[in-house]
C-alpha cells in the first residue's frame, strides 16, 4: 500500500517543477488541513466555553440553593420551637379563671419569646395567635384573629385559611407587598387540637435581597413552593405570581421525596384549580418557550430554587471567538503563504546557481565557491560545494604543515633527551678512579647514582614491576643518606608476594624526595621515613610513604586535593603521579596523602595488582 501510494504520488508530480510540488505540498499538508482543524478548534473551543459557563452556571446555583435552603431552615426551626414549646401550649389551653393567672401567662409569653424573636435578622414582627376566650391579649406577642389588617387580609381571613393548610408550618408572600414575607405555623396540643398560630413577619430584603437581586450576567433567581408560587424573585413584581414551566405539569407538585414536612400548605386539588384561575388573571410567569438556559435546584423543604441564565452574554463570547479564530486562522494563511512564495523563489534561485558553480568545478577551476549566509541545508550543501573545490590544496598544505610539524617535534625531542651511554661511561670512569683510590664511600655513591639512573634514563619504559621502582627508590635514598648521615632513619616493610606485580615507573622517588625538599625531615631529630609495600583485598595494591617531617598545613592539602595548589619546584609532583596512574591503571588508581602540620606526612598509592605489563588505556 505504502509503496503504491509512493508511486502514485511521484507519477503525480513528476512533470512539475519544484516551485508546483512545493505549492502542492503546501495544499495538501498545511492549507487544507489547517481549514478542517481550525473548523473543528472553533467548534470544540466553543462546545467547551459553553460547557464552562454551564457548569459555573449550575456551580452558583447550587451554592445559592445551600444558602438559601440553610436560611429557610433557621426560621423554620425558630417558628418550629416556637409552637411546639410544652409551656406555651399548656398555657394556651388552660381556662383562666383568675386574672392572676392572666398576668403570670403573659408575662411568661413575654419574657420567653421576646427574646426569642430577636435571634435572627429581618424579624420585622413576631406574634402568637391565640383562640382561647379565657385569656387576653397584650398587644405585643399575644393576639387573638379580629378584623384587623394584617399580611394584605384581615386576620380572621389569614387565620381561616391558615386553618385549612395541611401542613402546620407554611411561607407566604404578602399581596401588594414584595417586600415582606409570612411565615405561619400552627400551634396544636397533643390531642390534635387548634390552639393558635405562631406569625413572623420577614423583611424580605434580610432574608432573600441579597442572594436574589444581582445574579450574575443578568440572570434571574426564583424560589418557588411546591404548587409552583413564587416566594421570591430577582423581579420583585413576579412575587405572588404563579412559575409555569414546560417540565411541570400544570396540577402537579414538584418537591425532593422524604423531604420534612415543612412547605406550603396548599393541596393538589385546590393548586390545580387555582391554575387555570391565575391564567384568567395574568398572574403567570410563563417560562415554557423561552430560549434561554434554564436550571432547577430542589431545596431539602419542597421549595426549587430555578434560575434563568440570560444566553445573550454566551452568545457574543462564542461569536466573538469565531471572529477571533478565523481572523487568526486567514491572517496565518496569508501570511504562511506570502512566506511560501519567498522561500520557494530564494530556493530555486540558489539551486540553480549552485548547478552553475558545479559546471565550473567540472570543467577544472577548483577555486570556484558559492557564497552563502543561510544556516540550512542548501547552506550546508553550498558550504560542502565550497570545501570541495578548495580540499586539494587544504589536502596538500596540511600534509606538509604535519610533515614540519613531525619533523620540529623529532629535533625537539632529540634536544631534550640526555644520552645515557655518556653518563654511564662517565659514572664508570669516575669508578675506577675511586677504586684506584680505594674510596670504598665514593665507590658507594657512584653505584646509588648508576642504579638511579639507569631506570630514570630509560626512555623505553614507562612501566616497570614493583621490585625495580623500590631498588630505584633505594638508590636515591643510599645517596641521600650519604649526604646527610646519620639524620634520616629508613625503615621498609615489603610484602614479598607484591614484588613482581607491575606498577608505573617512578612513583615512590618523587614522594621520597618530597619528604627531604618539602618535608624538612633533615632538621627533625629522630627523623623516620617508612615505606611499605603490600597486597590488599580486592586485589589492590598500595605502596606508601610515612616521614615524620614538619608535615603539610590544613589549606595547602586542601588545595592539593582539589589540584589548585601550585608549590615551589612544581609542588609536591602529585598531579604528574596522578595523570601516570590514571593513563595506566583507570579511575581503580588514587593517591592519597594525609598530614598532621608539624608531626607526619603519610602518602598512599593504590593501584590494581598486574602480573601483566600495564597498557595505556583509551579512555583516559
Amino acid at each position: 500500500m505504502r509503496q503504491r501510494l509512493d508511486k502514485w504520488i511521484l507519477g503525480f508530480t513528476r512533470r512539475m517543477r519544484l516551485r508546483g510540488k512545493i505549492v502542492v505540498l503546501y495544499v495538501m499538508i498545511l492549507l487544507l488541513p489547517t481549514l478542517v482543524l481550525s473548523s473543528g478548534a472553533v467548534y470544540w473551543v466553543i462546545r467547551s466555553f459553553h460547557q464552562s459557563y454551564t457548569n459555573t452556571a449550575e456551580e452558583a446555583v447550587q451554592q445559592t440553593a445551600q444558602v438559601v435552603d440553610f436560611s429557610k431552615k433557621s426560621y423554620d426551626l425558630l417558628a418550629v420551637r416556637t409552637a411546639t414549646d410544652g409551656e406555651l401550649i399548656a398555657r394556651l389551653g388552660r381556662e383562666y379563671a383568675d386574672m392572676t393567672e392572666v398576668v403570670d401567662t403573659v408575662n411568661y409569653v413575654d419574657r420567653t419569646f421576646l427574646i426569642t424573636s430577636k435571634y435572627l435578622p429581618g424579624i420585622a414582627d413576631f406574634r402568637i395567635y391565640h383562640t382561647n376566650e379565657t385569656l387576653v391579649q397584650d398587644g405585643q406577642l399575644l393576639w387573638r384573629p379580629e378584623a384587623r389588617k394584617l399580611s394584605g387580609m384581615d386576620e380572621r381571613s389569614w387565620y381561616d385559611e391558615a386553618k385549612k393548610s395541611q401542613n402546620p408550618l407554611f411561607w407566604s408572600s404578602v399581596p401588594g407587598n414584595p417586600n415582606q414575607s409570612v411565615i405561619t405555623r400552627k400551634i396544636i396540643d397533643n390531642t390534635g387540637n387548634l390552639l393558635g398560630m405562631v406569625y413572623i413577619l420577614l423583611n424580605y430584603d434580610a432574608v432573600f435581597g441579597e442572594l436574589l437581586d444581582h445574579p450574575f450576567n443578568g440572570g434571574s433567581l426564583y424560589i418557588v413552593d411546591d404548587a409552583h408560587r413564587i416566594l421570591a424573585a430577582t423581579d420583585r413584581s413576579e412575587i405572588g405570581k404563579r412559575l409555569q414551566l414546560k417540565a411541570w405539569d400544570a396540577g402537579s407538585l414538584t418537591g425532593t421525596a422524604g423531604a420534612a414536612a415543612t412547605g406550603t400548605g396548599t393541596s393538589v386539588a385546590s393548586n390545580a384549580a387555582s391554575s387555570a384561575e391565575d391564567e384568567k388573571k395574568g398572574s403567570v410567569v410563563d417560562l415554557s418557550d423561552t430560549k434561554e438556559m434554564l436550571l432547577t435546584q430542589p431545596l431539602s423543604s419542597h421549595w426549587t430554587l430555578v434560575a434563568l441564565m440570560r444566553t445573550k452574554h454566551l452568545d457574543n463570547q462564542n461569536r466573538m471567538i469565531l471572529i477571533l479564530i478565523v481572523s487568526i486562522v486567514t491572517f496565518f494563511l496569508l501570511l504562511s503563504m506570502s512566506l511560501m512564495t519567498t522561500i520557494v523563489r530564494n530556493i530555486v534561485r540558489r539551486i540553480r546557481k549552485l548547478g552553475m558553480r558545479m559546471g565550473d568545478l567540472s570543467r577544472g577551476e577548483f577555486e570556484a565557491s558559492v557564497r552563502y549566509s543561510q544556516n540550512d541545508e542548501l547552506g550546508d550543501l553550498e558550504n560542502r560545494f565550497n570545501s570541495m573545490s578548495e580540499r586539494l590544496g587544504r589536502l596538500v598544505e596540511d600534509i606538509t604543515k604535519a610533515g614540519l610539524a613531525e619533523k620540529e617535534q623529532a629535533f625537539k625531542a632529540l634536544q631534550a633527551q640526555i644520552n645515557p651511554h655518556f653518563i654511564y661511561n662517565s659514572l664508570g670512569l669516575l669508578r675506577w678512579r675511586a677504586m684506584d683510590a680505594d674510596d670504598g664511600e665514593q665507590i658507594q655513591i657512584i653505584d646509588a647514582l648508576t642504579t638511579f639512573y639507569r631506570i630514570t634514563l630509560n626512555n623505553r619504559i614507562s612501566s616497570i614491576r614493583i621490585r625495580d621502582e623500590l631498588e630505584h627508590v633505594k638508590a636515591y635514598l643510599d645517596i641521600c643518606q650519604f649526604r646527610y648521615p646519620g639524620r634520616v632513619k629508613v625503615e621498609w616493610d615489603i610484602d614479598e608476594g607484591a614484588l613482581d606485580f607491575y606498577t608505573v615507573k617512578t612513583v615512590l622517588q618523587p614522594i621520597v624526595e618530597n619528604c627531604y625538599l618539602h618535608g624538612a625531615i633533615t632538621r627533625k631529630p629522630g627523623a623516620v621515613i617508612r615505606i611499605a609495600v603490600a597486597r590488599e583485598a580486592g586485589n589492590m595494591i598500595r605502596m606508601s610513604v610515612y616521614d615524620s617531617g614538619q608535615g603539610i598545613p590544613a589549606h595547602v592539602l586542601a588545595a592539593i586535593g582539589q589540584g589548585t595548589h601550585v608549590g615551589k619546584g612544581g609542588g609536591f609532583g602529585t598531579p604528574n603521579i596522578k595523570e601516570r596512574l590514571a593513563l595506566y591503571f583507570g579511575s581503580g588508581a588514587a593517591l592519597t596523602i594525609d598530614s598532621e602540620p608539624g608531626a607526619w606526612t603519610l602518602v598512599s598509592v593504590v593501584f590494581p595488582a598486574c602480573s601483566a605489563e600495564p597498557m595505556i588505556r583509551r579512555e583516559a
